[in-house]
């Protein structure tokens, strides 16, 4: 994983760029679009914890929602489900800080998605 640290993955929502990363943990950072919005997931082997850096946040944790601005963070259990969106029409900046036994972009299993990514495919 360390050839791939500081590129930038794209995404219909925006993109990544993975900071750090070792055999339990990779860091992140988010770049959400205005208008963005991830998949509804859940991943099997991993939690997230997000802390907004810049620009709000709307957060879908299981059956509730948050919104979080610059400063404020949020943790994500392994198999909760959830996703981020971006509503407000400035760029939204999440560090994800991700710990498990296993962190591949094929843990994901997508509940809706506005791309049509519905299948678990790790895009």
């Amino acid at each position: 994983m360390k050839n791939e640290l500081h590129k930038e993955y794209f995404r219909p929502w925006g993109s990544y760029i993975c900071l750090d990363s070792g055999s339990n943990f990779q860091v992140k950072r988010l770049i959400v679009n205005p208008g963005g919005i991830l998949s509804l997931q859940k991943h099997f082997k991993r939690s997230e914890h997000w802390t907004v850096v810049s620009g709000v946040a709307s957060v879908t944790l299981d059956k509730e929602e948050f919104k979080l601005e610059i400063n404020e963070s949020i943790y994500i259990p392994i198999e909760s489900i959830h996703r981020i969106s971006n509503k407000d029409p400035d760029v939204l900046e999440i560090i994800e800080v991700q710990c498990g036994e296993y962190l591949g972009e094929d843990d994901i299993v997508r509940f809706e998605d506005n791309y049509g990514r519905v299948e678990n495919d790790g895009s």
